[in-house]
């Protein structure tokens, strides 16, 4: 992708909270960006319509559509009218709570729709497309540090259940009409214009207006947080890097499936304490036993990402949510 007076790239999901930064990151480096979202009220729709009105109002080659991608017809459309040279699939229903609660709207939106994607990008001969994962796909396996390698198709609900059938779907693909494709397994991403149902958001919010948290585990939670800077610099760093990997060797297909996170381990009962110091309130916490679904830890061995796209994530856990903090604050502000 080096015209980039002509480069056209698709976004799906792009109102969401990692497309619209991954959009504002191409867009800056003078991109045509187009972004397909259905809008949905998973979660505060004005949030959405607030970063659609960022991109829109900040930038000249932004295109937004409301649709779907689970409605073929209609995406076909924007396929053939547009050429694109990269297509970014950032569309699923998130929340492992939400795939418990309606796993037929998980296999629907997960599933179908991706499937289109992939369908769609085949016939259209799209040269790389790039794909979200997801760290919870690594299920209950008991390594400490997961290497992509680690994946025993044991997944604890129906989103990691449809993230790993997103991967295998992509390899058959690769593999049957020689696609270049790229997944990314996101690493709990944070950060500014976040998702309200993460629990850090979460935890920001109640301990701001001196609600309570359920803790769950009792606290014993370990997450790899990687700040969303980095998650979009390692996306962009895809586009660039995977095709060319193979630049020897122009026949051969590149299909890769990548850990993207910080490659740092920390306790959730630390993220309440960064929060704490960053409000100066102090939260109030109920402790729950474990709740069905959650993995424990998370941990990502980052070699990979490091070796074929020059992944450095650079976020410190304190920097990144307090970065949050000040943006929550000033937006709930604005709000009022």
């Amino acid at each position: 992708m080096n015209d980039k007076k002509n480069n056209k790239i698709l976004i799906t999901g792009g109102a969401g909270f990692i497309g619209f930064h991954l959009a504002n990151l191409y867009l800056k480096k003078n991109y045509h960006v187009i972004i397909i979202d259905n809008l949905t009220k998973y979660y505060d729709i004005n949030l959405k319509k607030k970063r659609i009105k960022i991109l829109t109002e900040k930038y000249r080659k932004f295109i937004f559509l409301k649709l779907d991608i689970k409605n073929y017809s209609l995406i076909e459309k924007v396929y053939k009218k547009y050429s694109f040279d990269l297509v970014v699939n950032l569309a699923a229903q998130p929340g492992i709570r939400a795939s418990i609660k309606n796993p037929k709207y998980v296999f629907k939106n997960n599933l179908e729709g991706f499937f289109n994607i992939l369908d769609l990008s085949n016939k259209y001969k799209i040269g790389h497309l790039i794909y979200a994962s997801t760290s919870s796909v690594y299920g209950n396996s008991k390594k400490r540090i997961f290497k992509e390698t680690d994946l025993n198709n044991t997944p604890l609900q129906m989103y990691s259940a449809s993230k790993v059938s997103n991967e295998i779907l992509a390899y058959a693909y690769s593999n049957i009409y020689k696609m270049n494709i790229t997944g990314l397994r996101f690493f709990t991403v944070y950060g500014p214009y976040g998702r309200p149902d993460m629990a850090y958001y979460k935890f920001t919010e109640a301990i701001t207006k001196n609600k309570f948290i359920d803790l769950f585990n009792n606290g014993n939670h370990k997450r790899d947080f990687t700040f969303i800077d980095d998650i979009v610099h390692g996306i962009y760093n895809s586009s660039r890097y995977m095709p060319l990997y193979y630049k020897d060797n122009p026949d051969k297909i590149s299909h890769e499936v990548i850990n993207l996170g910080k490659g740092e381990q920390v306790s959730i009962k630390k993220i309440i304490s960064i929060i704490e110091n960053n409000t100066k309130k102090h939260a109030k916490i109920r402790l729950q036993s474990h709740q069905e679904g959650d993995m424990t830890d998370t941990f990502s061995n980052i070699n990979k990402a490091k070796k074929l796209i020059h992944y450095k994530p650079k976020t410190r856990i304190d920097t990144g949510l307090k970065k949050f903090i000040n943006w929550y604050k000033k937006y709930n502000e604005e709000c009022k």
